[in-house]
């Protein structure tokens, strides 16, 4: 079955870096999407970038444009985001996952990781 690891999350402060992996098993990155959601307490989780592995098409949404920057690595199974000059309104619980129909999947599963804690302080 498919498995999807996150890793990296952590503690910052305001203009802060930090970089996720997402890690995933029993799926191939030759004709798919990876994107990565997030939600923060109290509110509704939110689509923030994606992935094409065939032609590296990216997507981001305003708020974490020019920002943060998504990468694939298909050797290692590996998706990589990497967040640059983070705001306190970034915390959240990020989430990685596999051909999610927001990233342009086939819908039906969809596979998600556990999340990994990202805090930034002000």
């Amino acid at each position: 079955e498919v498995q999807v690891v996150e890793s990296g999350g952590g503690s910052v402060q305001t203009g802060g870096s930090l970089t996720l992996s997402c890690v995933v098993s029993g799926f191939t990155f030759d004709d798919s999407t990876i994107g990565w959601f997030r939600q923060a307490p109290g509110k509704e989780r939110e689509g923030i970038v994606c992935i094409g592995s065939s032609d590296g098409r990216t997507y981001y949404t305003d708020s974490v444009k020019g920002r943060f920057t998504i990468s694939m690595d298909n050797a290692k199974s590996t998706v990589y985001l990497q967040m640059t000059s983070l705001k306190p309104e970034d915390t959240a619980v990020y989430r990685c996952v596999v051909d999610p129909v927001y990233c342009g999947g086939p819908g039906g599963d969809e596979y998600w990781g556990q999340g990994t804690q990202v805090t930034v302080s002000s």
